[in-house]
């Protein structure tokens, strides 16, 4: 070690571990620790050298502000401390205010119908993700939730629209179909079926009776076109 080290080492223990008569009736308790770490520390007791918060600008301000002091919407300050024991209260405090609400939605949710979209076989170890892309839009106009989504299997030049009625009393016709974009695109009839043909890289609902894709085509060769098209629901 050099000097240099020596010193700054001497430095920090005459800072941080000064004798404190004024510790000696708590057990354990007779030097200051190192300030940063009691912070660290997940335990309830106080902070052996608490924050100076005089000139604190945001404590002044809320001190002299009659409507921010007694505020219920800010959180309380602890200043004698640890953040292990703020941390706490303010997991606390989440999860009161969350419990309600969590109570209240999951006795309002009830499965209104269940469809079977795939089976696979019980022997795979790894389970493909076949279900991709989905994406929602309530049509409140005429109070329809859609789902949209595209199925990664044997039909990627697919997308399917699933629809309910937010009403689930209520049922709509045609609740799932599928739209297959294929080789519908070709320029001309000469051309042959598996040259043009397209799968779905995205969609989107435009607005209540337009769906917005991204097309590709899938055909695996230099300069692959992408096509962005709109389709009308109806």
């Amino acid at each position: 070690m050099t000097q240099k080290d020596i010193t700054f080492v001497a430095d920090f223990l005459t800072e941080h571990f000064n004798e404190a008569p004024e510790l000696y009736n708590r057990k354990g308790k007779y030097f200051n620790v190192e300030r940063v770490g009691q912070y660290l520390k997940d335990e309830d007791d106080d902070l052996v050298s608490p924050p100076n918060t005089e000139g604190n600008q945001w404590f002044n301000f809320l001190k002299n502000s009659t409507h921010l002091k007694e505020s219920p919407l800010l959180f309380p300050y602890y200043p004698e401390k640890s953040l292990h024991f703020v941390k706490r209260q303010m997991e606390d405090t989440i999860d009161q205010c969350l419990q309600k609400p969590a109570d209240v939605i999951g006795k309002s949710v009830h499965q209104a119908v269940c469809m079977s979209l795939y089976k696979i076989s019980q022997s795979e170890d790894c389970t493909p993700q076949l279900f991709k892309l989905p994406f929602l839009w309530n049509d409140k106009t005429s109070n329809i939730h859609y789902v949209l989504f595209t199925m990664l299997d044997s039909s990627v030049s697919k997308i399917y629209i699933l629809r309910r009625h937010t009403d689930t009393s209520r049922s709509v016709s045609n609740g799932l179909i599928a739209v297959e974009f294929g080789n519908f695109l070709n320029n001309s009839i000469n051309e042959s079926s598996d040259s043009r043909c397209y799968s779905c890289l995205d969609a989107h609902f435009y607005d209540d009776e337009t769906v917005t894709v991204v097309l590709k085509e899938s055909v695996e060769q230099e300069g692959k076109e992408r096509i962005l098209a709109q389709l009308p629901l109806s």
